[in-house]
């Protein structure tokens, strides 16, 4: 089984930027602590020990009992002085004479002191390194006995020998915030960018102006050239359909006029059904076409809008079996609710075409708004959905072959709408009624 460290990296783009900073100067931390550091205070603690060794081969040949005692020694005391050296008779009071040398755990340095001294004074017995943190006691063989030494332990090691450790981590810490604050500025320019791209995706327009290094600014640039071309597209295409629906129309009216005019037979009721029926098409290939791109976002409550819809849909196709079932608490949300209507109309529309009971709820997300319309209809086999969200596709031969078909773009509007509003459709399989489960969802 391999480990992948992939889950526990950060997501976001300023903590991958952090942790490119932060690992290179924890690295550089810890390769200078133990290679330069370590290495550099332990060849300064032999050459200190090793002069401490040279004092002490210096003053041990004046101590000579055979004269006087070694403590009376003139010569001694004189150069003890000089050399910093204290000379104490050990066995006054209750110390005794270590067998072993003694140092802390943590005390790194001791190793070299003693390990220098062992080689430079044959007579050493033991040192004693734990007892004191300023002395060191060195018991050395005389003539006249064992004699202690306290020495100061700064004679040994440098006083400050993390000094240098703590002044540079300390400057690491300040240039990472630094650092950190450098970085957060160049990367909000990419937030706000991020941003402003999702807002345009469902449909909102944030203003943005290109800030940052130069990448960032020619990103922005690009993206507000884009967002300007597909305003003008829109734009051109609404246009565009008004003409050609007026265009359409008006023959259209002059066509029903005429029949109207004309004797009642079977004939002109034909094609009067045969106009009524190029009349509904064009309506949904229009609405498809237009989409919501000539709608503001507003603030609306999204139960209303999904009553006025069930409303309108009794009013003009009767009961038809519609329940409104559970519906959440009124949440005023940002959306387009004549675009919103539309798409639960169509497909309100569709689960009375090919269902006789029809359930529509609402459910409230802290992010999304969820419509669910179901049906006791026969459904989409799994295999088709995603071709049924598709302009233009007609499978009503694979849901019901006694009903007439459509255009094929019921679905596709509620599609097309719901990503406009950064959501999606998902259709599925109704658990209540066993149909058709349509569930429109649009971001908050």
């Amino acid at each position: 089984m391999r480990l992948s460290l992939k889950p526990y990296l950060p997501k976001s783009l300023f903590g991958r930027a952090a942790l490119i900073l932060l690992v290179p100067v924890i690295v550089v931390q810890l390769l200078v602590s133990v290679a330069f550091i370590q290495r550099h205070y332990d060849r300064v603690t032999v050459q200190l020990t090793g002069a401490v060794a040279r004092d002490v081969q210096v003053l041990l040949p004046l101590l000579d009992a055979a004269i006087q005692p070694a403590l009376q020694t003139k010569d001694a005391r004189a150069l003890s002085r000089i050399f910093g050296i204290r000379m104490v008779a050990p066995k006054t009071g209750a110390e005794q004479v270590p067998a072993t040398d003694s140092r802390a755990i943590f005390d790194l340095a001791g190793i070299s002191v003693l390990r220098t001294l062992r080689e430079s004074l044959p007579d050493l017995i033991a040192v004693d390194l734990r007892s004191s943190l300023i002395t060191v006691k060195l018991y050395m063989n005389t003539p006249t006995g064992p004699i202690r030494l306290d020495v100061a332990r700064g004679r040994f090691a440098p006083s400050n020998p993390h000094q240098l450790l703590v002044l540079m981590v300390f400057a690491s810490v300040v240039m990472t915030l630094i650092a950190f604050v450098f970085m957060r500025n160049q990367l909000s320019p990419i937030t706000r960018l991020a941003v402003a791209a999702a807002a345009f995706g469902r449909g909102q327009h944030v203003p943005y102006t290109p800030r940052g290094a130069t990448e960032v600014r020619a990103a922005g640039q690009a993206f507000l050239a884009m967002r300007a071309r597909i305003e003008r597209h829109i734009e051109s295409r609404t246009l565009m359909l008004s003409g050609v629906s007026h265009d359409l129309r008006s023959p259209l009216t002059r066509l029903k006029l005429g029949l109207a005019l004309l004797p009642e037979d079977d004939d002109t009721r034909a094609l009067l059904a045969d106009i009524a029926d190029m009349e509904r098409l064009l309506d949904e290939f229009l609405a498809f076409a237009r989409g919501d791109a000539v709608e503001e976002n507003v603030l609306a409550d999204p139960s209303e809008v999904l009553r006025r819809v069930v409303a309108q849909r009794v009013r003009i196709a009767g009961a038809g079996g519609v329940k409104i079932g559970h519906v959440d608490g009124s949440t005023a949300s940002m959306m387009r609710p004549d675009a919103v209507a539309r798409a639960l109309d169509n497909l309100i529309g569709n689960a009375q075409r090919y269902g006789s009971q029809v359930e529509v709820s609402l459910q409230v997300f802290p992010e999304t708004l969820r419509f669910i319309i179901e049906d006791n209809g026969p459904g989409i086999p799994a295999d088709l959905r995603m071709q049924a969200a598709e302009p233009f596709s007609r499978l009503d031969a694979a849901r019901n072959p006694n009903q007439g078909g459509g255009v094929g773009l019921g679905l596709a509007i509620a599609t097309d709408i719901a990503r406009s509003h950064g959501g999606e459709l998902i259709l599925g399989i109704s658990a209540g009624l066993g149909g058709l489960r349509a569930e429109l969802r649009i971001a908050r």
